[in-house]
């Protein structure tokens, strides 16, 4: 797993979309013959992954939302959207 930088702008690639899935009642990652449960925590990180906002800042914005410490939301950021990045479903 390799985390990005706070630098890094990441964006889902084409065919890679989140749902809410009614019938489980949960999100979910969907990529081309591939999806991923999520939790509400990765959920609120890929509503703010739209390919222009830094990873600096959707940390910034889950910081001050859940009233947490920034470098602790920011290192935990990078680690899950690397680790997305490693599978394939986000770009940097």
């Amino acid at each position: 797993m390799s985390a990005l930088a706070a630098e890094d702008v990441p964006r889902l690639p084409r065919g890679v979309k989140v749902r809410y899935d009614e019938v489980r009642s949960r999100h979910v990652l969907l990529a081309p013959e591939r999806a991923f449960d999520i939790d509400e925590i990765a959920a609120a990180i890929l509503e703010l992954v739209d390919g222009h906002t830094s990873v600096a800042a959707i940390a910034d914005v889950l910081a001050a939302r859940f009233e947490a410490p920034r470098d602790v939301v920011c290192a935990d950021v990078q680690a899950m959207l690397g680790d997305l990045a490693a599978k394939r479903v986000i770009e940097r």
